[in-house]
């Protein structure tokens, strides 16, 4: 299906370019509107109603102002939570029954991007059909509905405290934290004001960083995405444990007292590896970026594993197609269905956390079932567009690298969803051998998109 605005991931892009401008947010908030209207049946004499929360980018209040605008042009209530997680963003939208979720921000990138992604009434990302619907509408006249018809907004003041209880529920009740030093970075995003408390209010001991956002420093040096402050964390505070949120807080990666970092493949592992000791586990599903060491570690434990396309939504609705409830990104973004409808970067370090508290020792301990064979990835700008699938020199560069690897590894080339780049991946047993082989594969793609 070809698209026009939507990526893997929502619209997203630099601030004031377009599509990322007021008034093309504005039609976006109309044209959703629009769908909404045509696809949910409402009792007579009510409107739809919808959830808009944002991380801590400056650029979201008026990227805000601008949605809220558009959904009350097109006779569309609005619910403003203000900066709260994207995984909160869903699970409110489901439990106070509202017909879809808007999270306006760009979760890893740099506080200069934004970008605007939706849920359902369900608490999921929206089919493609509905995305290609609104898709159609942005580009129809905006036609206003009449002055008593128009849409309203109101605040919904207690959501971080529903969330942060919904966050609780999670962790098993004959379970607490006590005892535990933890440090949480928070990226200086959506979770400054939630992610803390979760982990207090459960018994540990909390150290807080990156939790000072000022609009422009979002992922800045802090994060999942720039793990080193946090090692630096735990070490200086001999914590025994150390969590990384992004920016809208859907991913997660840990560190343990060691200083070591765990991935969401690794992560991913140990959550499984739990929920298997209590029961059958289905089966699981990654992506094309997922370490093979997983998929053979899983197989030793007779746990079936399948590749989805990059990016949670698809992993969410392989998910749903096979009727599994666990998969995820080695980037972190980790899902258990029997918990959440989506990636919940706080969710998922509670499961790894009760995991831990059920079998005892370290987080390297419960990870030594899994040894992560080496893998580099190298992102090449591109501009968007670049037939990079036709040029003869990647073509010829690909096949290539794919024979040196063959039976040792794996090559992949895949262009980004959420940025301007082409994704060099190379995986193998030896570690010198992927770091040539990726480097040198990065060079011709580099050379050809100049």
């Amino acid at each position: 299906m070809s698209r026009k605005y939507f990526g893997t991931d929502g619209i997203r892009g630099r601030v004031g370019q377009s599509p990322i401008t007021p008034d093309f947010v504005m039609r976006l908030g109309y044209a959703a509107g629009k769908v909404l209207l045509e696809k949910i049946e409402m009792p007579v004499g009510e409107r739809p109603s919808v959830l808009i929360g944002k991380d801590t980018r400056l650029s979201g209040y008026m990227l805000e102002s601008a949605l809220e605008a558009g959904f009350a042009a097109a006779g569309v209530d609005v619910c403003l939570v203000g900066p709260i997680p994207t995984p909160a963003v869903a699970y409110l939208t489901r439990a106070l029954r509202l017909q879809a979720g808007i999270v306006i921000s760009a979760s890893h990138n740099p506080y200069y991007d934004n970008g605007i992604k939706f849920f359902s009434a369900q608490g999921t990302k929206l089919p493609d059909e509905v995305e290609l619907a609104i898709e159609d509408a942005i580009d129809q006249p905006m036609i206003c509905v009449s002055p008593a018809e128009l849409g309203r907004a109101k605040r919904i003041d207690d959501a971080r405290g529903r969330y942060i209880e919904f966050c609780k529920s999670t962790f098993p009740n004959d379970l607490d934290l006590r005892g535990l030093k933890i440090v949480v970075d928070c990226a200086h995003g959506a979770a400054y004001q939630t992610a803390p408390d979760v982990f207090h209010e459960l018994g540990a001991e909390v150290i807080t960083i990156g939790a000072k956002p000022n609009g422009l420093n979002i992922n800045d040096g802090f994060g999942a995405t720039s793990p080193s402050a946090l090692r630096d964390a735990v070490l200086a505070h001999q914590a025994d444990l150390g969590l990384a949120l992004d920016g809208d807080a859907d991913r997660i990666q840990m560190v343990d007292a060691e200083g070591n970092l765990y991935d969401g493949d690794q992560l991913l592992y140990a959550l499984v590896c739990s929920r298997a000791k209590k029961g059958a586990v289905a089966g699981v599903v990654g992506t094309l970026m997922t370490n093979l060491a997983l998929e053979d570690a899983l197989g030793r434990l007779s746990v079936p594993f399948a590749r989805a396309a990059v990016g949670d939504r698809y992993v969410v609705e392989m998910l749903h197609d096979k009727g599994w409830l666990f998969g995820g990104e080695n980037s972190g973004h980790l899902l258990a269905l029997d918990r959440h409808t989506t990636g919940d970067g706080v969710v998922a370090a509670l499961q790894v956390l009760a995991a831990l508290r059920e079998v005892g020792g370290s987080l390297k301990t419960l990870l030594s079932g899994l040894t992560l064979y080496p893998q580099k990835l190298i992102n090449v700008p591109m501009a968007k567009g670049f037939p990079w699938k036709d040029d003869p020199a990647i073509q010829s560069a690909l096949l290539a690298t794919e024979a040196k690897m063959a039976g040792r590894g794996r090559v992949l080339l895949r262009a980004s969803g959420t940025e301007p780049l082409l994704r060099v991946m190379v995986e193998g047993e030896d570690a010198a051998e992927v770091l040539a082989a990726a480097q040198e594969l990065a060079n011709v793609v580099r050379e050809a998109s100049q």
